[in-house]
C-alpha cells in the first residue's frame, strides 16, 4: 500500500505537467448589433452567418477546460491526502465511524455524509471565488500583469511553506469552534466534523488549494474554481467512504512517518517550478525580456535537479527525518525526476522540448539558439517575406520559428489583397499555453508549415499585450469600452467580429470581404486534422475567386 501511495505522488507530477494545460480565455464584452471594421471601431453590417457556428466551438473548448480543471483538482486532492496533516487523521476518523456504530450500514452512511460534507465545503469555497471576483474579473486575471505577479509571489510563499520555512495556519479559535459544534451529532455534527478537518489541515492543503484556485480562476471558465474544488474534494472524500466500507483495509495503511514530509517537500519543489509560469506571463506581456526561455529553463533544471537530490537523500531540511536507506519507489521517482532534468538541458541550446513547450516562453526569446528546425521550415520560401517593408509592431513580438507574420490586422489584410491570398488570423496571447504548444508541436509539421507560410498571409494578434496604442488610435467603443492598448484592440476585434474570447483562435479569412472562409476553430494538436482545416479554407477561397 505504501508503494502505491508513493506512486500517486509520481502520478501528480505527470498530471500537472501533461494534463493541466487549460484553454486560456480573455475579456468578454457585449456585442449586440456591433461589428468591427479595419479602419474604425464602429457599428457596421454583421459578418457572415458562419460566425454563428463558433458558439459550438466555444462550448467544446469550455467543456475541455472544465474537464482539465476537474482532473487537476483530483490530482491535487490525492496529493493532499498524503500530507502530514491529513494522512494520520484518516484511520482516526474512519475508526470513529466504525467503533461508534454497531451496524456497518450506519457507519457507511455516516462516512458517506461526512465525505459529502467535505465536498460541499470546498465547492462552496470555489463558488465564493467566482461570486467575489465576478465572471469578467476572472477572465481578465489571466492577462493582468499585477495579478500574475501577485500570483507568482503567492505560490512561491506556498512552496516555501511546503519546504518547511513556515506553516500557514488558520486562527485556533476557528478550529475550536468547529470542533465544539462537531460534538452535536447528527448530520449537522458530521458537517462540522468535515469543517474541522478542513481547518486543521489547512497548513497542508492551503498551498494546493491556493494554486488550484489561481489556475482555475485564470482559465476564463466561469465555473472553473467550483469545478476545481469539486475534483479536489471528491478525491479527498473517497478514502473516508472507502475505508468505512472496508475497515480491514486500515491495517494495510503504512504508518505515519518521515515519508509524509518527503511528499510535502516534493510538492513544494513542484509548486516552485510551476510558479515561474506566472512570472513569465508578466515578462512577455510587458516586453521586459528579463525572463527569456533560457532563464526559465535554467531555473527549472536547477529546481528539478534539487528535487532529485532530495529524493536520493543528498539534500535534507531541518524538519526531515533521518533516511537510513532509499526505498525502490523513491529511487524510481528520483530516476524519473533526474531524467526529466537531463531532458531539459539541450533546451539551453535551442532544442524545442515539445513535451513542455506549452509552459516555456516562446522559442524566439532564446538568445543562444543552435537548433535547426530542419526540413519542416527550411524547404520552400516564406512568401510573406517578399514584403520587405518592416511589419508594424514587429519589434515588439517574437515570431514563431520560420514564420514572418503580420501583427496588425489592417496591414496584413492589405498585403493579402495585394498578393491575392487568403488570410489566416491567429488570435493569440502571451499567457496562452495552448498557443505555444500549437506553435511548437503543430506548425513545424512540414505540410502545415508550407500551407501557412506559402498559401496564407499569417496575422498574429496578441489580445493580452499591454503596449499603449498611439494617441490617435485610442478610442472608446460603442459599449463604452476603452481601447488603449494593442491587446484591447485585438481582444475587441475577436469578441465583436467573431464572437469568441478564447485563444488560440484561428480564422481563415477572405481579405476582400472580411468574412470567414470556413468556421473558425481553436487549438487542434493533431497535425493531420489541422492540415485538413487549412486545406478547407484554401478550397473555399479558390471557389470564391473563380
Amino acid at each position: 500500500m505504501k508503494n502505491l501511495l508513493l506512486k500517486v505522488c509520481l502520478l501528480l507530477i505527470t498530471v500537472v505537467l501533461a494534463v493541466y494545460s487549460p484553454v486560456k480565455a480573455q475579456d468578454t464584452v457585449s456585442t449586440a448589433g456591433v461589428s468591427f471594421t479595419a479602419a474604425t471601431l464602429a457599428p457596421v453590417k454583421p459578418v457572415s452567418k458562419k460566425v454563428a457556428h463558433t458558439a459550438h466551438q466555444k462550448h467544446l473548448q469550455t467543456k475541455q477546460t472544465l474537464w482539465a480543471i476537474f482532473l487537476a483538482g483530483m490530482a491535487g486532492g490525492f496529493a493532499a491526502l498524503l500530507m502530514p496533516c491529513i494522512f494520520p487523521m484518516l484511520p482516526l476518523t474512519v475508526s470513529y465511524f466504525t467503533k461508534k456504530e454497531d451496524q456497518k450500514g450506519s457507519a457507511i452512511s455516516k462516512a458517506l455524509l461526512y465525505g459529502l460534507s467535505i465536498m460541499v465545503i470546498y465547492v462552496v469555497l470555489g463558488l465564493l471565488v467566482t461570486v467575489i471576483f465576478g465572471a469578467d474579473a476572472l477572465n481578465s486575471l489571466s492577462t493582468n500583469g499585477i495579478f500574475n505577479f501577485g500570483f507568482f509571489l503567492l505560490i512561491v510563499a506556498f512552496a516555501a511553506s511546503f519546504l518547511g520555512a513556515f506553516e500557514i495556519n488558520l486562527p485556533s479559535s476557528w478550529v475550536n469552534k468547529m470542533d465544539q459544534n462537531a460534538d452535536k451529532g447528527g448530520i449537522l455534527g458530521l458537517f462540522f466534523m468535515a469543517a474541522t478537518l478542513s481547518l486543521v489541515s489547512f497548513s497542508c492543503t492551503g498551498p494546493i488549494i491556493g494554486y488550484l484556485l489561481v489556475q482555475a480562476a485564470t482559465s476564463g471558465a466561469l465555473l472553473g474554481p467550483a469545478i476545481g474544488m469539486l475534483g479536489f474534494s471528491f478525491a479527498l472524500a473517497i478514502p473516508f467512504a472507502l475505508f468505512a466500507m472496508f475497515p480491514s483495509l486500515l491495517s494495510s495503511l503504512p504508518k505515519s512517518g518521515g515519508w509524509l514530509n518527503s511528499v510535502k517537500v516534493t510538492l513544494g519543489f513542484l509548486e516552485l517550478a510551476l510558479s515561474l509560469k506566472f512570472l513569465s506571463n508578466v515578462d512577455l506581456a510587458y516586453h521586459w525580456h528579463w525572463f527569456d526561455r533560457e532563464v526559465f529553463l535554467v531555473l527549472w533544471i536547477v529546481i528539478f535537479a534539487l528535487m532529485g537530490l532530495y529524493l536520493l537523500g543528498k539534500l535534507t531540511f531541518s524538519h526531515d527525518s533521518p533516511l537510513p536507506f532509499i526505498s525502490v519507489p523513491r529511487l524510481f521517482l528520483a530516476i524519473i525526476v533526474l531524467s526529466f532534468t537531463m531532458y531539459m538541458v539541450p533546451g539551453l541550446w535551442g532544442a524545442p522540448l515539445k513535451s513542455i513547450s506549452a509552459f516555456l516562453p516562446p522559442q524566439a526569446t532564446q538568445d543562444f539558439d543552435l537548433y535547426s528546425p530542419g526540413s519542416a521550415t527550411t524547404q520552400g520560401v516564406n512568401n510573406n517575406s517578399v514584403d520587405e517593408k518592416p511589419h508594424k509592431y514587429a519589434a515588439l513580438f517574437d515570431k514563431p520559428k520560420g514564420f514572418n507574420p503580420f501583427f496588425d490586422y489592417d496591414e496584413g489584410v492589405a498585403y493579402a489583397i495585394k498578393v491575392h491570398k487568403p488570410v489566416m488570423i491567429d488570435f493569440t496571447g502571451h499567457a496562452c499555453v495552448n498557443c505555444r504548444k500549437m506553435e511548437a508541436n503543430v506548425w513545424p509539421d512540414k505540410q502545415v508549415y508550407q500551407r501557412i507560410s506559402q498559401d496564407y498571409v499569417l496575422i498574429q494578434l496578441y489580445v493580452d499585450d499591454k503596449t499603449d496604442l498611439a494617441a490617435n488610435e485610442q478610442t472608446i467603443t460603442p459599449e463604452g469600452r476603452h481601447i488603449q492598448t494593442i491587446g484591447n484592440k485585438w481582444s475587441y476585434l475577436q469578441t465583436s467580429k467573431f464572437g469568441a474570447n478564447s485563444q488560440p483562435f484561428y480564422v481563415l479569412l477572405d481579405p476582400t470581404t472580411g468574412d470567414p472562409l470556413v468556421t473558425p476553430q481553436g487549438a487542434d494538436f493533431d497535425p493531420t486534422s489541422y492540415l485538413k482545416y487549412l486545406d478547407s479554407g484554401l478550397d473555399a477561397y479558390k471557389n470564391i475567386i473563380r
